[in-house]
């Protein structure tokens, strides 16, 4: 029996062959890209999709608009039942940037970010980050990447009145812009410690153990090195995050084989396979991979 489909993830796998029976009931959601295979002269299928586990025929019902972006849910319960995919679009993206709402200091840290060609983490994925920072009760915070104060901002508001966050760029002047943005947030100089410099030199020199959460938003071919560093730093139940890693979609390209890809694609599979992490990867901002340190 031919291969329907091709979901790609950072690998390919196939919807086809061999019926399979399941003794637990699975519920998997998850934001990915479907590439299909077609008949010569057949025309792409335009989504809602639905399709079926192994074993089962799969049934395509054409729509109006591309198929992309979409969530594949799938549900087994004894004998397979259908997977379907519906859309997750620009609309519910957008929803999630403007769920939480940013004030006149983010709006102005952002548009410094903008006018200086430094990227910022978005709305959704700095939400996160606050989140992130409050549900571990963070007092010690490191980043890479301290940019114009967008992510730190979203970090100090989530962690405790207490807790100082520990950042590192390569440019003084990107910590200036942060600087002035911490301060109109009503924080405290002694909440934020700047440190100027390349992360690799910088990271071996914080203390083992004694942060709660690292945040890289730096070279992506450094991830990996950044992922090494995090591990020595955290506390265990501390939380490593890094930023950007859909890379503009790219991750999910098999074509791209660029090295920063590859890197964040490495990167990617190594904190999956990793038995001292429980990862997440969240479809917020341009992609946000978390994971506790057991």
């Amino acid at each position: 029996m031919p291969r329907h489909q091709d979901v790609v993830l950072g690998h390919t796998s196939s919807v086809g062959s061999s019926a399979q029976q399941g003794h637990h009931h699975i519920h998997l959601t998850r934001q990915i890209r479907i590439k299909h295979r077609f008949p010569p002269g057949e025309q792409p299928l335009r989504g809602p999709i639905t399709t079926s586990l192994p074993g089962q025929r799969p049934v395509f019902e054409r729509g109006s608009r591309p198929a992309s972006n979409l969530w594949l849910e799938i549900s087994t319960s004894g004998a397979p039942e259908e997977a379907a995919i519906t859309e997750f679009g620009p609309a519910h993206a957008a929803l999630a940037d403007t769920y939480v709402g940013e004030d006149a200091v983010l709006t102005y840290a952002r548009a410094q970010s903008a006018r200086t060609g430094i990227r910022a983490i978005g709305p959704s994925g700095g939400a996160a980050l606050r989140l992130l920072a409050a549900a571990v009760d963070a007092k010690a915070i490191a980043e890479v990447g301290t940019g114009t104060g967008v992510s730190g901002v979203y970090l100090l508001r989530g962690m405790r009145p207490d807790g100082v966050l520990t950042t590192v760029d390569l440019e003084p002047v990107r910590q200036q812009y942060a600087r002035e943005a911490y301060h109109a947030a009503g924080f405290a100089p002694n909440r934020a410690r700047f440190i100027p410099g390349r992360a690799l030199d910088v990271l071996p020199r914080l203390a083992d153990g004694q942060y709660d959460l690292v945040f890289c938003d730096g070279d992506p071919a450094e991830s990996q090195s950044y992922l090494a560093e995090s591990l020595r730093l955290l506390r265990p139940g501390g939380v490593v995050c890094f930023e950007g890693v859909f890379q503009e979609g790219r991750l999910a390209e098999p074509e791209h084989h660029d090295p920063q890809t590859r890197a964040v694609r490495e990167l990617v599979r190594d904190v999956r396979e990793s038995d001292r992490l429980l990862p997440a990867l969240l479809p917020v901002s341009d992609g946000l991979l978390c994971a506790v340190k057991r």
